[in-house]
């Protein structure tokens, strides 16, 4: 059978898949949140402190690297049957987590090393499932009613970001740590088999081979790149200067360099060079990658605020920043519709980087004294801008580009993401503890400085409260100084996204069926 593909008006099959695509963005933006707060009681038991920062480097790069061979897996054999095999290694990388140190595997003597190694095997599983619902809805769908169902997947990640956090309390309060893994599995179940059942796509039998050096290439620069991004300048890590970082840095400078010449002479290659020749999806790209910069790097911030300054629980954050998730969550929604109804895309990143640079430079002019309703609704400011570019970003990459190369627009538009967010974190990280340090110095001399700065990574509101005012006072100033500087950083990164924005061209979005643009190649489809 040839190919055929979704017409615009196949809405009904759309809403049919949709729960199954919905449940599989639930588990990948749940997991990390809900691992995260469980991490102190995961530590605690496996007895790990020195290794934990591994737990959670180890998820983001099996994620980062996959993420572009999953998009190009499912352009050359179909998406239906990859994004089921991404869904299935996720689920055991899940189920192998809950498991690490238990006497399955021979005690607990290795069991954070174990749950390193299956989160590393959970993220190569996790890096399937943003990057394939957004092609698949892609192949379903024509960009011109694209927008409204991106945008449903937008609320869905805004609602998970709130949820994270508090069936990750309630688990470490009332479960064993292991559940926060065992939770992925009746989800990921249901998922899997509504989307068996529901989801029907081409699959292809393709005459082309794997472009297997690329991607070997291709993971040693992803992999050097993350690891600068973990390792630098953190307590738990190696100096800025230092050989290890700068051996790094070589590294992926010299896998790009060779990356490039591969992927010209490839015959299909995993990244094809040939998309970044479309203006458009250069600018998006580089936009992207500025949004998970400024957005993800200086985000990680509130919850600190919110805790120490305000004296927050670690529960009640996470309900704290739904202010910005419901703005996010509502602008997206509507972005989404608008984009339906009048076609025209091109304003929202333009109107989405000026509202979040206006909410980056709130939040950077709080101090200790700032009361909690007043950051919500700096943080709201925040969301409002998020809702106006988190999903448009992936429409406009989508729609610079053929739809055979659907699932590496895909994948290269959550690539920059996340590779922005990384050295985000960690570059805002550094600038956070130098300012500390400096306005620590400040307002209580460099001895006195130094002895908190020395207890401050231990430092939480019920430690605070036991402070005697002279120090607890210039502490909290000095802290939320820091942070404020973090934002202010920020805007610098965040008044490029409009600046790039405005230089996009307008491109009407294709109202026909999604499959009318894949061009003749060596293939044979056959509906699934």
């Amino acid at each position: 059978m040839t190919e055929t593909a979704a017409a615009p008006g196949r809405s009904k099959e759309v809403m049919a898949v949709l729960p199954g695509l919905m449940l599989a963005i639930m588990l990948a933006m749940l997991d990390n949140m809900i691992v995260g707060t469980a991490m102190p009681r995961i530590v605690g038991e496996l007895n790990g402190l020195e290794y934990f920062t591994w737990v959670t480097t180890a998820y983001i790069l099996g994620t980062t690297v996959s993420t572009p061979i999953w998009g190009k897996l499912g352009d050359l054999y179909g998406r239906k049957n990859i994004f089921m095999g991404s869904i299935v290694l996720f689920l055991v990388g899940s189920a192998l987590c809950g498991m690490a140190g238990s006497s399955i595997f021979g005690g607990t003597g290795d069991g954070m090393v174990e749950l390193i190694a299956f989160r590393a095997l959970q993220g190569l599983g996790a890096g399937g499932l943003m990057v394939n619902v957004m092609a698949i809805i892609g192949d379903l769908v024509p960009p011109r009613e694209r927008g409204q169902y991106q945008g449903i997947m937008a609320a869905i990640m805004s609602l998970a970001m709130i949820a994270g956090p508090l069936v990750g309390g309630f688990i470490t309060d009332h479960l064993n740590w292991r559940w926060a893994f065992y939770v992925n599995l009746p989800l990921g179940g249901v998922a899997l088999v509504w989307l068996l059942l529901r989801l029907h796509l081409p699959k292809y039998r393709t005459e082309h081979r794997i472009d297997w050096l690329g991607a070997g290439v291709l993971t040693v620069g992803i992999t050097a790149l993350v690891l600068i991004t973990s390792w630098g300048g953190q307590a738990h890590g190696y100096p800025w200067g230092s050989w290890q970082i700068i051996s790094l840095a070589v590294l992926a400078v010299v896998a790009i360099a060779v990356f490039i010449p591969i992927e010209r002479r490839a015959a299909e290659p995993i990244m094809p060079l040939h998309v970044f020749g479309n203006r458009n999806f250069t600018l998006i790209s580089l936009i992207g990658f500025l949004l998970g910069f400024a957005m993800f790097g200086a985000i990680s911030f509130i919850p600190l605020f919110q805790q120490l300054v305000q004296g927050a629980s670690a529960t009640n954050s996470g309900l704290l920043l739904l202010p910005m998730m419901a703005a996010a969550m509502v602008v997206s929604l509507f972005v989404g519709r608008a984009i339906t109804k009048t076609g025209t895309y091109r304003i929202y990143p333009v109107v989405g980087g000026a509202i979040m640079a206006v909410g980056m430079l709130l939040l950077g002019l709080q101090d200790a004294h700032t009361p909690s309703w007043q950051t919500g609704l700096f943080i709201a400011v925040l969301g409002l801008g998020m809702g106006f570019l988190m999903q448009t970003t992936m429409l406009i990459a989508q729609n610079s580009v053929e739809q055979k190369d659907l699932g590496v627009a895909s994948s290269a538009s959550t690539f920059f993401r996340s590779i922005g967010g990384s050295f985000g974190v960690s570059l805002f990280g550094a600038i956070f503890n130098n300012r500390l340090a400096d306005n620590l110095a400040e307002k209580l001399g460099p001895q006195a400085a130094g002895a908190v700065s020395a207890g401050g990574g231990r430092m939480d509101p019920a430690t605070l409260s036991h402070l005697p005012p002279q120090i607890k006072v210039p502490f909290l100033d000095a802290l939320a100084g820091a942070i404020g500087n973090v934002f202010l950083w920020a805007i610098a990164f965040a008044v490029l996204v409009p600046v790039l924005a405005a230089l996009i061209k307008h491109v009407p979005l294709r109202s026909g069926a999604p499959g009318e643009s894949r061009q003749a190649e060596p293939a044979v489809a056959v509906l699934d």
